[in-house]
């Protein structure tokens, strides 16, 4: 199985890689770590593509591809692989095809992940990852329960720098300038197999699987040539036909130019004008086409400026929720922590007054106890009075 994921940034190229690198038992081959590797191990393209990045370049295509071709030589690339974010455009996309092709293992299948612009800004936006184990969470779909760390290790998850809405933006129109043809050129050759990305994880893999399955079992087998032909003679034909496709379609445009016009010129075709009114004709239909696709790209540059709008709007509202969420959050802990403070106060208050209490009754008694004892020896000594009056 020799597949490429194609997709925009966010549309979960790489978490369904994984899955399928289990399925399949085919390994996953990613760019980014071929070059981080590749730099790492100190080989000689990780050298030059060092140099490259040291001095602030994009790494070539030519790098990259070598980096590719030598992991295709590998013996766990025999049977098959998973590309994950290459090819980009079109031109790396037919790079990518003489190679496979020179090595006689041409590529089976393009997936392309179709998702939401407004569900890829808040997929990105929202993308956190722990700094130790690498698990995901979305702010919006799956957060964390343990607010800024990871539910599983208890690390701090990270929020890269470029995951906001104006890189995000960029990044998307980007992918559709460059993107597009080459998902084109896979369609042409009937490889493309296009998925809803939007969903749960396991919906999204079961449609994954499904096209993966049904482009591989219904792969056209190869042609057998029964009959060879001199280059010559077929490279001549080419020629011919490629000169009658391009005078028919100049014959087609002088037959479209209004009959006031072609009057004009049958009538006035001894001083030769009929050369120029046709070319007159012609362009003003070039013009035409020309204004005609201009407003068609201004319209889809206005649609997409909407877009952007009600997207970075609507992820606007929900920062506020989550923001007012964690709020509450944090004045209800403030609340239970003051009732907490509030009751050991009260406790410690009680726990004062009966230690009062106790000393006060403590004096009473003794003050009892003196005056008692007052009373017994003014007791004595009046009977000792008395005694001594009577004798």
């Amino acid at each position: 199985m020799r597949i490429v994921l194609v997709g925009a940034p966010g549309s979960g190229k790489g978490t369904q890689a994984k899955k399928l690198v289990e399925k399949y038992k085919v390994p996953q081959i990613s760019t980014g770590d071929l070059l981080r590797n590749a730099v790492a191990t100190q080989t000689t393209l990780g050298l030059q593509a060092k140099a490259a990045m040291d001095a602030g370049q994009l790494v070539s295509d030519q790098i990259v591809l070598s980096m590719i071709e030598e992991r295709f030589n590998d013996d766990d690339t025999q049977q098959g692989f998973i590309l994950d974010g290459f090819p980009r455009n079109l031109p790396q996309a037919a790079a990518l095809d003489t190679i496979l092709n020179r090595m006689g293992h041409p590529l089976q299948a393009a997936i392309l992940i179709n998702v939401d612009f407004d569900l890829l800004i808040q997929r990105i936006s929202g993308r956190h990852s722990c700094s130790f184990c690498g698990q995901m969470y979305n702010l919006y779909t799956s957060p964390s329960k343990l607010d800024d760390h990871c539910d599983l290790c208890g690390s701090t998850l990270h929020h890269r720098a470029d995951d906001n809405e104006d890189t995000i933006a960029d990044r998307l129109r980007v992918y559709e300038t460059h993107t597009e043809p080459m998902v084109q050129h896979y369609q042409i050759q009937g490889k493309l197999s296009n998925i809803d990305g939007g969903g749960e994880i396991n919906i999204i893999f079961g449609r994954v699987c499904k096209s993966i399955d049904h482009l591989l079992t219904n792969l056209p087998e190869p042609k057998v040539v029964t009959e060879r032909k001199s280059p010559k003679v077929s490279a001549k034909k080419a020629e011919t036909r490629e000169k009658t496709t391009k005078l028919e379609q100049k014959a087609k445009e002088v037959l479209e130019i209004p009959e006031t016009k072609s009057a004009v010129t049958s009538k006035q075709a001894s001083s030769g004008a009929t050369k120029e009114a046709i070319t007159m004709a012609v362009k003003k239909k070039a013009v035409k086409k020309r204004a005609a696709k201009k407003k068609v790209v201004k319209k889809k540059a206005v649609a997409k400026k909407k877009v952007i709008k009600k997207s970075v709007k609507k992820k606007v509202a929900k920062k506020k929720v989550a923001k007012k969420k964690v709020a509450k959050r944090k004045t209800a802990k403030k609340k239970v922590a003051k009732k907490k403070v509030a009751k050991k106060k009260v406790a410690k208050k009680k726990v004062v007054k009966k230690k009062v209490a106790k000393k006060k009754t403590a004096k009473k008694k003794v003050a009892k106890k003196k005056v008692a004892k007052k009373k017994v020896a003014k007791k004595k000594v009046a009977k000792k009075k008395g005694a001594k009056k009577k004798a």
